[in-house]
């Protein structure tokens, strides 16, 4: 039998997603389980997955896959079911109820090649240990470039890159258009060579995006700063997982449909009087130091 599975939305979820693929080949272990994927680096010489077509590039999948095939669909968005929008439990255990897969706790995996971390750690040579920074994310699109509702507010980045820049060679992981912080070094790269890179840092501080998920596929412990969405549903228990300061301005929420607040941070619904209210930088230095 082969078995489709659909996987919408960004990198991290397809990096979750890794997770859902295990538990499905554990419940179908003689079927063939192809992934579709805006993301198939991240499935690279994964064993639980047999094919991975790129959303870019479907050619045949019908014809090669599913005309006169024993089949099972599985295409459906976890993030419209009821636990997902209830912040209820894990995504990956939603993903795996679902589709009626028994979950057993996986969770994601990333496989390296050797040959890969040999290559790629020359990018990476440092005179100091790395600790790597991701304070941004969301889409390439999107026309407010900062978040509040996700990213790690401008000041205490930089407070936290300042106390640390004697010790470490602190890599900040950005696109070109995202901010750039002093005594960092900006990284923008494909995939592969940013989990080379999570893979040789000594430490890391992420917000809720795909360098976390990244960190926790390759057996890592970071520190994560929290907004609007919540580790339980979407982090990891072996990281330190900062909550933001409760909220000191009533929202306005007009806009909210099926979360309380919208990812890419709409300026109306911002909780705060100021960006210095979110996070506790004293905190989150003290949690860096601590994780390992």
């Amino acid at each position: 039998m082969n078995i489709i599975f659909n996987i919408e939305g960004g990198l991290g979820k397809s990096i979750i997603a890794t997770a859902v693929c295990e538990a499905i080949k554990k419940k179908y272990p003689k079927d063939n389980l192809i992934v579709l994927t805006s993301y198939p680096e991240v499935f690279t010489c994964n064993k639980n997955v047999d094919k991975c077509f790129s959303h870019n590039n479907l050619n045949y999948l019908y014809k090669d896959y599913i005309d006169n095939k024993k089949v099972k669909m599985m295409l459906h968005n976890p993030y419209n079911e009821t636990n997902y929008i209830k912040q209820s439990e894990h995504l990956i255990e939603t993903w795996c109820n679902m589709f009626e897969i028994p979950y057993n706790n996986e969770q994601p995996k990333i496989y390296l090649t050797d040959r890969e971390v040999k290559f790629y750690s020359n990018l990476f040579v440092s005179d100091k240990p790395i600790f790597v920074l991701q304070t941004n994310g969301g889409a390439v699109n999107q026309e407010i470039k900062y978040s509040w509702a996700r990213d790690l507010p401008f000041e205490v980045a930089q407070k936290i890159a300042d106390e640390f820049s004697s010790e470490y060679n602190i890599l900040h992981i950005r696109r070109e258009n995202q901010f750039q912080l002093h005594n960092t070094t900006p990284v923008t790269a494909d995939f592969r060579k940013l989990a080379v890179l999570i893979q040789l840092s000594s430490k890391r501080l992420f917000i809720d995006s795909f360098a976390q998920h990244t960190a926790k596929a390759l057996g890592l412990n970071s520190v994560v700063t929290w907004v609007a969405n919540n580790p339980k549903q979407l982090g990891y228990e072996n990281n330190i997982n900062i909550l933001a300061n409760p909220e000191t301005v009533v929202p306005e929420l007009k806009g909210s449909v099926f979360s309380k607040y919208q990812i890419d941070g709409n300026l109306i619904e911002f909780p705060y009087n100021s960006e210095s209210e979110i996070f506790n930088v004293e905190e989150i230095i003290n949690a860096i130091r601590e994780v390992e």
